[in-house]
């Protein structure tokens, strides 16, 4: 019996010192040494690689040391005797893929992993470990770790759209992804509110449709509204009821990207072991493309317009006509951004087409008899179809909202769920990948508190139902559990409109999805989360992240 108490005391107290490392994600395996002094950072400290592969993630720390600590260390590929960080690759160091094990003791640190991007993640953990304060000298405890990722996909969002944010805040946001070990980032660049992204065979996306004469004032018109009919008019658009009133700003907002800006992105992202996919809207939310280009809508003689409204978009004429000469152009428009972005994935939307204007359209209706499609959400299919014939001959893959599976779902897309999980589940039991990305559940432009503070889209996405969620369905077998690829983050800008706010609503919500795509299903403990949040809100607060300290009070 005292043996039995001894060893559980013993085991109690290895808990408990596993416990004080506060990493998020929250990795597979951790142990911690009972006795030690740990390791000391300093300056003749040395960062030791085995090779240039692994110079990415030597830098990035080294950065990181140096604007947070003012602390800047050697790279070199001579180990010394101790007082090193050595990064070294070894597959053998695991079965599963981007694997990594820590260790820390006195003399050294050593991260090896089975890739770059897995010593990459082993360097995320140990900015973890840092202390949270400036210090001369910076200690770092005995500790043993092995870790993977749970999902290949790990994914975030922004939207550039509505509001436009410059290459050097695109920067930081993927900084903090690489942060949070996501590899992948969505960077939405078109909706009718902004044409975000040079083609330089239609120069005047950029120079009519980067722009807009106003934003919306406040929210749309509420709950208790959606049977109104809206008038579209300009500013100050009065709409019944009488005391409903639309009003913009009338401040002219834009700015796109041009494709050296891209490039410049894309290595970024890349040195941080992130591709970037991008999103280019079709065929709906086109708005911005269709006010530089009428002659590819459905009524060119409407007077289209950069949306200066948020929501309401199916009472807009915002879709392209399936015509011939409208796919030359999304060809030509799409053979640039696959020419810019290495990425195997091209988003492009397939979300919310009102079928409306395709009703209306004498031109749509005469292609649709011409070519035997039945009605709209089948002619919503063929549009879908002929984009993704086409991107599979230059050898990638789409990725659309759940509404490419309205009328049939491509045979090579992947899907991303948006509207809950019903449309994620329909393609993995058909053997397609998803990705999980609820508007409940992931949608981090939400409010975080029923009261908040802040102007924010009118629903509720509170920390813990973040952390909760679970990607991979009941409803699904093991088989089909298989294609559930990963999950992702969305953060639309209707109220998002600088860098700070940015910060507020991804943290630490953030944090919460990091563990949901990384960590190990029965590692989870929302209890345990919030406890190692604290040391995650002290770092926030040496790298000056705006967040809300709600989550610090009971």
């Amino acid at each position: 019996m005292k043996k039995f108490v001894f060893t559980s005391l013993i085991c109690s107290i290895t808990w408990l010192a596993a416990a004080q490392i506060n990493i998020i994600p929250k990795p597979a395996r951790l142990t911690m040494a009972q006795q030690g002094k740990g390791f000391n950072i300093n300056t003749q400290t040395r960062i030791v690689i085995e090779n240039d592969s692994l110079k990415n993630a030597a830098v990035f720390f080294n950065n990181y040391l140096e604007k947070y600590y003012q602390l800047k260390l050697s790279i070199t590929s001579v180990k010394p005797t101790e007082n090193f960080i050595s990064l070294a690759s070894n597959v053998a160091v695991s079965t599963f893929k981007d694997a990594y094990t820590f260790s820390s003791r006195q003399k050294n640190i050593s991260i090896v992993g089975t890739s770059g991007a897995a010593i990459f993640y082993g360097v995320q953990s140990l900015i973890q470990l840092l202390p949270t304060q400036k210090n001369t000298t910076l200690n770092i405890p005995e500790v043993t770790i092995t870790d993977y990722p749970r999902f290949d996909y790990r994914g975030m969002h922004l939207d550039v759209s509505r509001h436009f944010f410059d290459v050097a805040f695109i920067k930081q946001y993927i900084d903090y992804l690489a942060l949070h070990k996501m590899n992948y980032f969505h960077w939405h660049l078109t909706d009718d509110h902004g044409w975000r992204i040079e083609i330089k065979k239609y120069p005047k996306l950029t120079e009519i449709g980067a722009w807009r004469n106003g934003s919306i004032v406040g929210l749309w018109p509420g709950k208790g509204n959606e049977n109104i009919k809206y008038q579209v008019l300009p500013n100050d658009v009065k709409i019944t009821p009488a005391n409903a009133v639309i009003k913009t700003d009338g401040v002219r907002h834009g700015g796109f990207y041009t494709q050296d800006e891209v490039r410049e992105v894309i290595k970024y992202a890349a040195d941080r072991y992130i591709t970037v996919i991008p999103e280019i809207e079709m065929p709906a939310h086109s708005m911005s493309a269709l006010a530089a280009y009428p002659e590819f809508g459905t009524d060119p003689k409407s007077g289209y317009k950069v949306a200066e409204t948020w929501g309401m978009m199916n009472k807009y004429n915002n879709v392209f006509q399936p015509s011939e000469k409208t796919f030359d152009f999304l060809e030509d428009v799409l053979t640039e951004v696959m020419a810019l972005f290495p990425s195997q994935y091209i988003h492009i939307g397939g979300d919310e087409a009102s079928k409306i204007w395709w009703r209306k359209s004498a031109e749509t209706q005469k292609i649709m008899k011409e070519k035997g499609i039945k009605d709209e959400v089948a002619l919503q299919s063929y549009f879908i179809h002929h984009i993704e014939k086409f991107v599979n001959s230059k050898g990638k893959t789409i990725i659309g909202w759940d509404e490419i599976l309205d009328g049939g779902l491509a045979p090579n897309a992947i899907v991303m769920s948006w509207r809950g999980e019903k449309g994620g589940i329909a393609a993995a039991k058909v053997n397609q990948k998803v990705i999980m990305s609820p508007e409940e559940k992931l949608y981090l432009n939400h409010k975080q508190f029923m009261k908040d503070d802040s102007l924010a889209a009118n629903k509720f996405l509170p920390l813990e139902t973040v952390y909760n969620y679970e990607p991979v369905p009941a409803e699904l077998n093991t088989a089909q559990a298989k294609y559930i690829w990963g999950a992702q983050g969305n953060l639309w800008s209707e109220y998002i409109a600088n860098p700070a706010k940015v910060q507020y609503m991804l943290f630490p919500r953030m944090d919460a999805l990091s563990e949901i795509q990384w960590s190990q299903k029965e590692q989870k403990s929302y209890p345990d989360f919030i406890n190692r949040l604290k040391t995650q809100f002290k770092r926030y607060d040496l790298m000056g992240i705006t967040y809300s300290k709600r989550y610090l009070t009971p």
